[in-house]
C-alpha cells in the first residue's frame, strides 16, 4: 500500500550519467562564465544531484583566450601565487596571464567554484579549457550549450 509514498533517489557513482558538454566563452563574462561552468561540472542542473557524489558532466570551455573582464579589473585585479621559497610571492595581472597561459584564468576561476575537499578535487578533472575554437574531444560526440547569463 505504498503506491503513494515517494522515494529519495540518490545517485551514486555506477548510476551517474555523465554526459559531455561544450561551452564557448567567447565574449563571456569570466566569472558569470565560471559559476554556469561550475554549477554543470557539479551536477546541479540534473534532477538526481546528490551532493557528496560526482554526478556532473565533464565540459570542454573554448575560446578560452576571448574572455571578458568588466570594470578595470584587467589591469587591477592580482593573482598571488607562491614558489614556495622564502620571499617567493609572485603577483599577476589578468592582462599578464592572458598574454602567457590563457587557459589559467578560466581554470582559477572554476576551480575557486567547486568544494575545497577530494570530491572538488576530483571534479576539477572534468574541466578541459582550449584557447581555439578547435578541441580533440570529438569522439565523446559533446553537446554544444548556449549558456544563459
Amino acid at each position: 500500500m505504498d503506491t503513494l509514498s515517494y522515494k529519495t533517489i540518490s545517485a551514486n557513482k555506477a548510476t551517474a550519467q555523465k554526459g559531455w558538454v561544450v561551452v564557448d566563452a567567447e565574449n563571456l563574462v569570466l566569472g558569470r562564465l565560471a559559476s554556469q561552468v561550475a554549477k554543470i561540472i557539479r551536477g546541479k542542473h540534473k534532477p538526481d544531484f546528490t551532493p557528496h557524489v560526482d554526478c556532473g558532466d565533464n565540459v570542454i570551455v573554448i575560446n578560452a583566450d576571448k574572455i571578458k573582464l568588466t570594470g578595470k579589473k584587467m589591469t587591477d585585479k592580482v593573482y598571488v601565487r607562491h614558489t614556495g621559497y622564502p620571499g617567493g610571492q609572485r603577483f599577476t595581472t589578468p592582462r599578464e596571464l592572458l598574454a602567457k597561459h590563457p587557459i589559467r584564468i578560466v581554470e582559477h576561476a572554476v576551480k575557486g567554484m567547486l568544494p575545497k575537499n577530494r570530491l572538488g578535487r576530483r571534479l576539477y578533472t572534468n574541466l578541459f579549457v582550449y584557447t581555439g575554437g578547435q578541441h580533440p574531444h570529438s569522439a565523446q560526440q559533446p553537446k554544444e550549450v548556449k549558456l544563459e547569463l
